[in-house]
C-alpha cells in the first residue's frame, strides 16, 4: 500500500479506537506508519480525511449487516435475523458505532460531510429494503424505517445494553405497530 491507501487505514483504525473528535493527525501518522505532510499532500486536511475513513467504515459496515439473515427463509425469520446480527455488532464493534454517532454533531456544520453520509444513507435505505423486503412496492420505505431504527437501538443500546430492546423486542414491537388500526 501506498501513503495514501496507509493513511486511510490508519484513520478507520483511529476512529474505531479514538473516536472522531480525540483522533489528531499525529494519531493518523503514528497509525498509518506515514508523516503529517502526507494527509494535506494525500487529504488536504485531517478532517477530510477522517470524512472519507468515516464514509468507507460505514459501506463496509453497511455490506455486512446486508449480508446478515440472507439465508433466513420467510420475511420476519429475515428481519430476526438482521436484529440478531445488528445487535451482535453493537457489542462487538462499539467504537465503530461510536464513531457512526459522533460524526453526527459535525456533520450539522459541514456541507461537504453531510451531503457525502447522506449518500451512504441513501445507498443504505435502498439496501436495507432490497434485503429485507425484496420486490415490495414499498421497499424503500421498509429501508427507510429500518435505517431510523438501526440509529435508535444502536444509541440504546451504546447507552444502557441491558435495558436495550432485543431481536425479539424490535420484530415483536413492529408486528404490534403494524397492527394499529
Amino acid at each position: 500500500m501506498g501513503h495514501r491507501e496507509d493513511l486511510l487505514e490508519g484513520a478507520k483504525r483511529c476512529l474505531v479506537e479514538r473516536g472522531y473528535s480525540r483522533t489528531t493527525a499525529r494519531d493518523i501518522v503514528a497509525a498509518s506508519n506515514t508523516n503529517l505532510g502526507s494527509i494535506g499532500y494525500h487529504y488536504g486536511t485531517k478532517d477530510k480525511l477522517l470524512l472519507q475513513a468515516m464514509v468507507d467504515l460505514s459501506g463496509e459496515l453497511a455490506e455486512e449487516m446486508m449480508a446478515v439473515g440472507a439465508e433466513a427463509g420467510d420475511a420476519e425469520e429475515r428481519l430476526r435475523a438482521f436484529w440478531v446480527g445488528m445487535i451482535e455488532s453493537f457489542s462487538a464493534k462499539p467504537g465503530l458505532w461510536r464513531a457512526n454517532l459522533e460524526i453526527l454533531a459535525p456533520t450539522l456544520r459541514d456541507d461537504e460531510l453531510r451531503e457525502r453520509l447522506a449518500a451512504n444513507q441513501e445507498r443504505a435505505r435502498v439496501g436495507l429494503g432490497e434485503h429485507l423486503a425484496p420486490g415490495a412496492a414499498d421497499a424503500r420505505a421498509a429501508g427507510a424505517v429500518q435505517f431510523a431504527l438501526i440509529t435508535g437501538v444502536m444509541t440504546q443500546h451504546l447507552i444502557d445494553p441491558d435495558g436495550a430492546p432485543t431481536a425479539d423486542d424490535v420484530v415483536r414491537g413492529l408486528r404490534a405497530l403494524a397492527h394499529l388500526r
